[in-house]
C-alpha cells in the first residue's frame, strides 16, 4: 500500500473546481472521491519523489463537500481515528463576503515547550485548532466564533514558507546524515532530497496538516525559501555564483518551489498552457513520468532568465475583489543603470492587472511596498549610496549597508516603486475603471505587524487631484519567527519615530526621487507571532491579527487570542 509522505493540500478553488496536492511515497494513481464526483491522476516523480495533483469539477457553487483520497484503491485520507473533522471542499459562494487569512515566515520546529520557548507559538496551528474546535472560543478574545460558515476562502501564504539557509536541529539531523555539513553549504540546504524533507517538516503537523487540506491556500516566495538577500543586488548575485554550492541550490529551490507551491497556485486554464505541466500530462508511457531533467534545466532558465517564467498570479472574487500576487524576488533587474523591483515584462503584467471595477484591489507583495516612513528613506539612502550618489567610497559602504542590514524592499528598488506608485493614483483616481473602496498591499517579510494608509503627497495631489480609494498597507509577519526583543524597540524607532523626518533629509541629500504618496500608520508596529484575516465589508474591509496563547502549560493546544482589529470603512 503507497501511503501519503505530504498532503492533502487543497490548492485552487473555485465556485466549481478544486485541485488537491500530495506526495506519495511510491507511484500510484490518486483518485479523489467528493460526493458524487469523482477525479483520478497519475503520480509524476522528481528525484525519487512522488507527487499528484488531481482536479475535480462540476461542484456546486458555495458548498461544503467531504471528500477522501485512495491510491491505487486503498483510502489514505482522512487517516483512521483521526480527532480532526472531514476535510471538505468549500466551493466560493459570490453572495458570501470574502474572508480572506494571510501571513509571512513560518519555521518548523516542535510545538512543545521546548519549540515554544525557542520560536513561540505557531499561530497557523493555533487557528487550525480552533478550526477544528479542539480549543475553545473566548467571547472576548475571538473575534472569529469558528463557525464553519465563516471559515477563511483562502489563505494566502507570502513567503518564507520554508527556511532553506536558517535550518532547525532537526533539518540539521538530516542533513548531517548525508553529507558532511562542514563542507559548503554547511547546514544550509543542498539538493532537492533536502528540499524534500524541508517541507515534510513545515507541513507535517497534524493540525496545520488538516488545515491545509480543508483551507485553499495560494503561496509565492520570499529569500529564505532561497537564501537570506536573494537578489538584493548585483553584486549579491555574483558572489553567490562564484560558490561552488549556489547552482545546486538554486535549481533545487525554484525546480521544488514550482512542485511543492507554485503549481497549486495555477488556474486550470493555466496549468493547460504551463510548458511543464504539459509534458507531464502528455506522458502516455508505462507508469509515472520522470520530470527531474525537466524541471532542471526549468529551474536553471527561470534563475538565469527570469523573463521566460512569471511565478505572479491573480485571483478575481467575482465584483468583490481581484487579488495580484506579485513577485519581488525572482523577477528583479539588477544591473546598476536599470535596477527595479519587476522586469519589464512583469511590470506590464502588473499594469495590465492594476484596474478597477472591483470593490478592492488587493495585492500580495512578500516585501511591504509602504514601510515606515524611516524604514522607506532609509533603504531609498541607502540604494543611492550603493549605487555611487556619493562617490566610490561611499558605494562600497552603501553596498554593504544593503546586505548586511537587509536594505532590499521596494523603498531600495526606487524605479519599480515610482512606477507602481503611479499605477496606485490613477486606479484611486479612476482612470483604470470605476475606482475601488480601497487598494490594499497584503505583506509580510519584516517580523512585525502593522497598517499604513498613504494619500497623494500635496505637490501630487496639486498635479493630479484627489483620490477615491484608500490605499492600506496591512502586514502580518511573523506566522513562526519573532524577532528578537533586542532589536523590537529600535525597528520602532527607525519606522515611526524622529527617524522618519530625518531619513528624508538624508534621502534628499542622495537625489532619491520624492515619492508621490505620503502616508502615515493606522496600527502597530506589534511584534507577535499572528495570522490576519481579512474580510470584505461592501466598500470597506474588516481586518484582525490573532495569536496562538498557551494556558495551563498546554503546550499543543494553544488557544485563539486576538492581537489587533482594525475596520477600513
Amino acid at each position: 500500500m503507497t501511503e501519503l509522505v505530504l498532503g492533502p493540500l487543497l490548492r485552487h478553488v473555485d465556485e466549481t473546481s478544486a485541485c488537491v496536492w500530495v506526495e506519495t511515497e511510491g507511484p500510484g494513481v490518486v483518485t479523489l472521491d467528493a460526493g458524487e464526483h469523482r477525479a483520478e491522476s497519475r503520480t509524476f516523480r522528481v528525484h525519487d519523489h512522488h507527487y499528484a495533483l488531481v482536479c475535480i469539477e462540476g461542484l456546486k457553487p458555495g458548498t461544503k463537500t467531504p471528500y477522501t483520497l485512495k491510491v491505487d484503491g486503498e483510502q489514505v485520507w482522512p487517516e483512521p481515528g483521526s480527532p480532526y473533522p472531514p476535510s471538505l471542499i468549500p466551493t466560493l459562494d459570490p453572495d458570501k463576503p470574502l474572508r480572506l487569512a494571510f501571513g509571512s515566515c513560518r519555521t518548523s520546529v516542535t510545538h512543545d515547550e521546548a519549540g515554544n520557548k525557542l520560536h513561540g507559538v505557531d499561530a497557523l496551528r493555533a487557528y487550525a485548532l480552533r478550526m477544528a474546535g479542539i480549543t475553545d472560543p473566548s467571547a472576548e478574545d475571538d473575534p472569529d466564533p469558528g463557525d464553519q460558515a465563516r471559515w477563511p476562502d483562502l489563505v494566502l501564504f507570502l513567503g518564507d514558507q520554508v527556511y532553506a539557509d536558517e535550518t532547525t536541529a532537526e533539518m540539521q539531523e538530516f542533513i548531517e546524515s548525508r553529507r558532511d555539513i562542514n563542507e559548503p553549504p554547511g547546514t544550509e540546504l543542498k539538493d532537492w532530497e533536502e528540499y524534500a524533507h524541508l517541507y515534510k517538516l513545515a507541513w507535517s503537523d497534524p493540525a496545520n496538516r488538516w488545515l491545509l487540506s480543508t483551507v485553499p491556500s495560494a503561496m509565492i516566495f520570499d529569500d529564505h525559501d532561497i537564501r537570506d538577500d536573494w537578489n538584493t543586488s548585483l553584486a549579491w548575485k555574483k558572489e553567490m555564483e562564484a560558490t561552488e554550492w549556489w547552482h545546486g541550490r538554486i535549481v533545487a529551490g525554484l525546480g521544488s518551489y514550482w512542485v511543492y507551491q507554485h503549481l497549486g497556485n495555477m488556474t486550470p486554464s493555466e496549468r493547460a498552457e504551463d510548458e511543464n505541466w504539459q509534458a507531464i500530462q502528455d506522458h502516455d508511457g508505462d507508469g509515472e513520468y520522470d520530470a527531474s531533467d525537466l524541471l532542471d534545466a526549468f529551474a536553471e532558465r527561470a534563475d538565469q532568465k527570469p523573463e521566460t517564467y512569471r511565478w505572479s498570479f491573480a485571483r478575481e472574487f467575482g465584483g468583490q475583489a481581484r487579488l495580484v500576487v506579485v513577485d519581488s524576488r525572482a523577477a528583479r533587474v539588477l544591473e546598476p543603470e536599470r535596477r527595479s523591483m519587476l522586469d519589464d515584462n512583469e511590470m506590464d503584467w502588473l499594469d495590465q492587472q492594476m484596474r478597477g471595477d472591483v470593490d478592492h484591489v488587493l495585492i500580495g507583495t512578500s516585501l511591504p511596498f509602504l514601510l515606515g516612513p524611516g524604514l522607506h528613506h532609509a533603504e531609498a539612502f541607502g540604494e543611492a549610496l550603493a549605487e555611487g550618489a556619493w562617490g566610490p567610497r561611499a558605494k562600497k559602504v552603501g553596498e554593504g549597508l544593503r546586505q548586511g542590514a537587509d536594505l532590499e524592499h521596494w523603498a531600495a528598488f526606487q524605479d519599480g516603486f515610482q512606477k507602481v506608485s503611479e499605477m496606485t493614483l490613477e486606479v484611486a483616481r479612476g482612470r483604470r475603471g470605476h475606482p475601488p473602496g480601497t487598494i490594499t498591499f497584503l505583506s509580510g517579510d519584516v517580523h512585525h505587524s502593522f497598517v499604513n494608509e498613504a494619500r497623494p503627497t500635496p505637490e501630487e495631489f496639486q498635479q493630479g487631484g484627489p483620490i477615491h480609494s484608500r490605499v492600506i498597507q496591512a502586514v502580518c509577519s511573523p506566522i513562526r519567527n519573532p524577532m528578537p526583543r533586542r532589536l523590537r524597540f529600535l525597528v520602532a524607532v527607525l519606522a515611526y519615530g524622529v527617524a522618519g523626518p530625518l531619513g528624508r533629509v538624508v534621502a534628499r541629500s542622495a537625489k532619491v526621487p520624492n515619492a508621490r504618496l505620503q502616508w502615515r500608520f493606522l496600527k502597530g508596529p506589534w511584534f507577535d507571532n499572528n495570522l490576519a484575516t481579512l474580510e470584505v465589508d461592501g466598500r470597506g474591509l474588516r481586518l484582525w491579527w490573532a495569536t496562538g496563547v498557551v494556558e495551563d502549560g498546554q503546550h499543543d493546544r494553544p488557544r485563539l487570542s486576538r492581537v489587533s482589529e482594525l475596520t477600513v470603512d
